[in-house]
């Protein structure tokens, strides 16, 4: 009696349950009634028999008359089509409908024609609303006195609900996950039972069922004859995105400078992520399992709404000739910032914040870096006169996907603060050979050096020369270290700038790639189709009589969900940690924390 007590409080928490004290073994039986099914017929239950649980899920209901070999017939057929053991459970007595007494009888001799052990025998009294429920036994091995516990449950949401696990969603006892496999099998069992939902009332087989679909099979037209014309249009889109996948593969794109120009625009690499989406749902192949079909459907949905706002934006441009607008502003602002960048090295050639610079190095640095930006300056001027047509046609790249437009937004930004990373090569570059070179020479003090095979630091014995040469140059290079720590300061905080902003634009299209929005509109609209759990609410309780229960569904959290189902994209984060990101700022070598090609995050 405690091991069954014990199972009660598990699979049903939050319920009570009296039992009598008594040495007589109480066997809880559980039986899982489809509430569509409360005004059925007088017939047959049919269903599945989970001997480990010992509980009984009732699919439908079999009405008079039928032939009880046709009926076996049929149960087999969708066992052979389902792979679920089904079985006729017991019988149905609607006493409201039918008055006689002589059909509890005719329905409890029916347990020696369908042989299934134990026989469930439900009936609802008449003019009351509590229910009667036993169990017949050919050859009972134990006295045994049998407590009913009766769960209704919507059979519609439970065949289109999936029951998430409890530890893939939050970290829980061992129990809770014993309860999930306990009523994942309850779920699976009306999920396979689908072929069994096809049968109504009206069709005019010799048998008649009664279940959720038993007014008429769910259908429409419209979406038959979609499907039906899906099948010849993927298999022409799939043609086509093959044939766009061999020549983005072919060996013609992996020569220089082809391969270069695909490995570092962010606008190839949103192309080619997009083509694999549009291979995944063009495939002609069926999805294996619900999370392969909601990977496509959501994949399918991102697809839909980034197209139509990349449509809008387009729509946006091209009206008001706001592209001619936007290539007037341009060149005034391409302008307007080179002024602001020859002003800033005019003052970082003179005496910057009062200190006191390495003036033939600070000219130098100054006079280099003003060059490059008059040759910027004649570039942008050279091309003004094709701005607006660049730009015309680019905006046509919207109707690929909002996301195509930023990541080429994001290539415009890159290719227009091009000189801004050239500066913070060079003085990355420069900072970095003197800071290697002091610490170089800071081991020669100390009578160390670097041993390269060993990979570590090794003692060495130097002569008077080149103490003297290293001391000459550790002094030169300390000297002039401040004067290449301003440049390289100045420029890496104007280089982070452009990150941050290149960062923030990756950052929209990832959210776009992987959110899975039809999981959410899911969520937000049929949340019983994601479930994480189920609750039951107690609906009647009296002594004698079955429990009955209500089995509600529990859906999933939205950060469950946006977790769950979120779909790969390539990464836009920094790959490196904070420390050791301020550990390459610090000592000039040279980062790219935005991208890192060919590797995909989850």
């Amino acid at each position: 009696m405690g091991w069954n007590l014990s199972y009660y409080r598990e699979f049903f928490p939050g319920c009570s349950l009296v039992l009598r004290s008594s040495r007589i073994a109480v066997m809880v039986l559980k039986v899982f009634f489809p509430s569509c099914c409360a005004t059925a017929e007088s017939g047959l239950l049919i269903g599945r028999w989970i001997p480990e649980q010992n509980s009984a899920v009732v699919l439908a209901v079999v009405h008079f008359p039928f032939i009880p070999g046709q009926v076996k017939q049929y149960l087999s057929e969708v066992q052979r089509v389902t792979q679920i053991n089904m079985c006729v459970l017991g019988s149905w007595s609607n006493s409201k409908q039918e008055k006689e007494e002589v059909l509890d009888k005719f329905l409890e001799d029916l347990s020696t024609i369908f042989s299934h052990e134990p026989w469930i025998q439900l009936s609802k009294e008449r003019d009351s609303k509590f229910w009667s429920c036993c169990i017949f036994q050919k050859y009972p091995s134990s006295p045994k006195e049998d407590e009913f516990i009766l769960v209704y449950y919507d059979q519609r949401k439970v065949m289109l609900s999936q029951l998430h696990p409890t530890d893939c969603l939050t970290p829980s006892a061992g129990h809770e996950g014993n309860d999930a496999s306990k009523l994942g099998a309850v779920f699976d069992t009306v999920a396979k039972s689908k072929v069994l939902f096809m049968t109504d009332r009206y069709d005019d087989g010799p048998i008649k069922l009664t279940h959720w679909q038993s007014e008429g099979v769910e259908a429409s037209i419209i979406v038959e004859l979609m499907k039906q014309a899906s099948v010849p249009v993927c298999m022409l889109l799939t043609f086509l995105l093959s044939f766009v996948s061999s020549v983005r593969k072919s060996r013609a794109l992996k020569f220089w400078p082809l391969s270069f120009i695909w490995s570092k625009l962010s606008t190839c690499e949103q192309l080619g992520h997009r083509l694999e989406h549009l291979q995944i749902i063009s495939s002609t192949r069926k999805a294996q399992n619900q999370t392969q079909l909601m990977r496509k459907a959501n994949i399918f949905v991102s697809l839909f709404i980034d197209m139509a706002l990349g449509i809008l934006l387009m729509s946006w441009l091209y009206r008001e000739n706001r592209i001619g607008q936007l290539a007037d502003t341009l060149i005034p602002v391409a302008d307007h910032i080179a002024k602001e960048l020859q002003d800033l090295l005019q003052w970082l050639m003179g005496v910057p914040a009062g200190l006191k610079m390495n003036r033939a190095l600070d000219q130098v640095l100054g006079r280099f870096f003003l060059y490059h930006i008059h040759l910027w300056i004649s570039y942008i001027h050279l091309m003004s006169p094709f701005i607006e047509m660049i730009l015309w046609y680019v905006g046509l790249s919207a109707c690929l996907g909002l996301t195509v437009a930023l990541s080429i937004l994001s290539d415009i930004i890159a290719l227009l603060t091009f000189h801004i990373y050239c500066f913070y090569v060079y003085g990355a570059r420069l900072y970095c050979l003197k800071i290697y070179g002091l610490s170089s020479l800071w081991r020669l003090f100390r009578g160390k050096k670097w041993n390269v095979l060993r990979q570590r630091v090794d003692s060495c014995s130097y002569d008077l020369d080149q103490l003297f040469i290293g001391t000459l140059l550790f002094t030169i290079l300390l000297f002039l270290l401040p004067t290449a720590a301003l440049y390289y300061l100045v420029f890496t905080l104007l280089r982070l700038l452009v990150v941050v902003v290149q960062g923030l634009i990756h950052l929209l299209v990832d959210l776009i790639d992987s959110l899975p929005l039809y999981s959410v509109i899911l969520r937000l609209c049929r949340s019983y189709r994601l479930a994480a759990s189920v609750k039951f609410r107690v609906l009647e309780q009296k002594p004698g009589k079955p429990l009955r229960l209500l089995m509600q569904i529990n859906p999933l959290s939205y950060g469950s969900v946006v977790q769950t189902y979120r779909l790969t994209t390539y990464a836009c984060y920094p790959k490196d940690s904070w420390s050791s990101l301020c550990k390459k700022l610090f000592v000039g070598e040279l980062i790219y924390p935005w991208k890192h090609k060919g590797e995909k995050q989850d």
